[in-house]
């Protein structure tokens, strides 16, 4: 039902028509040359089939009357593995959705039938152009792991080294395109009957969707991230992630190192093992520090299935979803990591702002955003930093940002949920570490005087630039309105606050104001007078004299029922 009472339907023909009509398709060229087509490559009778199965999904769980964080989830999970990835996706952007929704999807997991082993060996086979003996040694049939998007075995390399292999579930990349593009149709029909108190943009939602998904289902680029993490953290001792064999990689196998280790979700098989749990946390913390703050280049979803111990060191798995930041927002995002630390609402609201830049509204109220940031700190600052939850801080930080209309970069976003995801990390496995503790020890060791001198530069850099456009923006505004003047067409507009003729409000000043200096003007002279004590006296008072203290005190009181009157008359 819409909010204006009219039943709405919607119709799985009409959707399908205007998908039929875009018949938009995306390329991909593989490795070895292939063209791989993301979307639009499923026949039309398979097309109208899912989108039949979609909307008696939907007509189920009766979206057009509004969804909850619970009946989202369960319908994602109703919907099959696509949506079940797209709602683990949207669960780390809180900038996105609202934070209930956020929480409740987090509770998504991807239960999928492994694929058969001959399945495995028949994608495998089309992504080479050479026999799999020519390649491998041996594969296992049984997975290590099996998700929506792919499913990884144990495998040997005719060269002897043990590897893992990830591979794609066949057509998974034509199927994820062909929902979203159902998923814009619907959009497009659904948006006009939806609450405004659900989603803020659907289309937004859906384009994102599409990112993450090309990014995730593109080995490519994952057997890059692995390694550019290595390349960055090469002389960390302590961390590394696995080794992508670049030669045998695909945009849908990855072929990488294989670790033989325990996830951060076994912290007794681990203490067993004979490590210290709060060095490891210590060390992680320091390490995604390191990535956030220093590289720039961060990984995304740090969930304990993904971070591993072996060989007495941290082992980061399954770059899929990476975070990129430049180095401007680095140092806004180090301000605001210290300003946390030492509960300075102002900084925190300048690193906002800053954040925002152009995104920020002209109608923000600065007073009142930077009330409830002194509110937030309030709450939070009365805890020591080991006992400060990081986690809500940053929630409440992202609300309060979207309530200002205040528009964050999507990677902020990202690193606030991957900071929430690592914080519950060291609550549950690996208790008494200060995730905020350390990363301002971080910045403030990194912070050599070189190091600092260098920032500084840098940002004085990106200053003066901004400076020399805007003065270059006034100079050419100000030979307009130069000649607008010389041509008598210049008009001024002014706006004041709460003022209906400002116009009439300033002559108020101005007359009140003259009277004023008439008054004293008066009292001085009178006064003067007074005391030379010249002329006829009347009450002892010099004539003139008397009538300049008669009129002063006249023009006061008439000034004093004026500015009375007026309050009252606007009131």
């Amino acid at each position: 039902m819409a909010e204006d009472g009219r039943k709405v339907s919607l119709d799985a023909d009409q959707v399908d028509e205007a998908l039929s009509a875009s018949g938009s398709q995306e390329v991909t060229i593989g490795l070895f040359g292939e063209q791989v087509h993301s979307s639009g490559d499923l026949s039309p009778s398979a097309r109208r089939k899912r989108l039949r199965q979609i909307f008696s999904i939907l007509r189920k769980y009766d979206i057009v009357k509004g969804l909850t964080p619970q009946k989202l989830v369960d319908m994602l999970e109703d919907l099959g593995p696509t949506f079940v990835k797209a709602g683990q996706i949207l669960s780390m952007r809180s900038e996105i959705l609202p934070e209930p929704f956020c929480k409740e999807l987090e509770k998504l997991r991807t239960n999928v039938e492994p694929m058969t082993y001959a399945t495995v060996r028949e994608v495998l086979q089309a992504e080479y152009p050479v026999p799999l003996d020519d390649i491998f040694s041996s594969i296992d049939e049984t997975p290590l792991g099996s998700a929506s998007v792919a499913q990884v075995h144990r495998a040997r390399l005719k060269t002897g080294q043990e590897v893992a292999i990830k591979v794609q579930r066949p057509r998974v990349r034509e199927v994820m395109g062909q929902d979203i593009e159902i998923l814009r149709s619907l959009v497009k029909h659904a948006s006009p009957f939806m609450g405004n108190d659900q989603f803020l943009d659907l289309k937004s939602v859906v384009d994102e969707l599409w990112d993450s998904f090309k990014e995730e289902t593109d080995f490519l680029i994952e057997a890059a991230n692995l390694k550019t993490y290595r390349e960055l953290n090469a002389d960390v001792r302590y961390v590394t992630a696995p080794r992508p064999y670049l030669q045998w990689c695909t945009s849908r196998v990855l072929v990488m190192e294989y670790v033989d280790g325990l996830t951060i979700s076994h912290p007794h098989k681990i203490v067993a093992e004979g490590y210290d749990l709060t060095q490891i946390g210590q060390d992680l913390v320091e390490n995604y520090a390191k990535q956030v703050l220093d590289d720039g280049f961060f990984h995304a979803d740090p969930h304990p299935g993904n971070i591993m111990i072996a060989n007495r060191k941290i082992v980061w798995i399954d770059w899929g979803m990476v975070g990129r930041l430049s180095a401007h927002y680095r140092q806004i995002l180090k301000d605001m990591m210290m300003a946390v630390a030492t509960h300075d609402s102002p900084q925190l609201k300048q690193g906002l702002l800053e954040l925002s830049e152009n995104r920020v509204t002209d109608d923000i109220d600065h007073g009142a955003l930077l009330a409830d940031l002194d509110a937030i700190v309030a709450a939070y600052g009365s805890v020591s930093l080991e006992e400060l939850d990081l986690g809500a801080f940053l929630g409440d930080l992202v609300n309060l940002a979207r309530r200002y209309n205040i528009e964050l970069p999507g990677a902020m976003t990202m690193i606030a949920r991957g900071m929430v995801t690592l914080e519950g990390v060291l609550d549950e496995f690996l208790p008494g570490v200060s995730m905020i503790q350390i990363i301002q020890r971080h910045i403030m060791e990194s912070q050599s005087p070189e190091a600092a001198a260098k920032d500084d530069l840098k940002e004085l850099a990106i200053e003066a630039h901004k400076a020399l456009h805007g003065v270059l923006e006034a100079s050419a505004q100000l030979g307009l309105v130069t000649d607008m003047l010389t041509r008598g067409q210049l008009k001024l507009n002014l706006d004041f606050s709460g003022s209906k003729d400002p116009i009439e409000d300033l002559s108020h000043i101005a007359d009140r104001l003259t009277l004023g200096i008439i008054i004293a003007g008066l009292l001085v002279g009178s006064s003067i007078i007074y005391f030379a004590g010249a002329g006829y006296d009347i009450l002892g008072i010099p004539l003139l004299g008397f009538l300049g203290f008669l009129l002063a005190i006249g023009l006061s009181v008439y000034m004093a029922n004026d500015i009375l009157g007026h309050r009252r008359r606007k009131r």
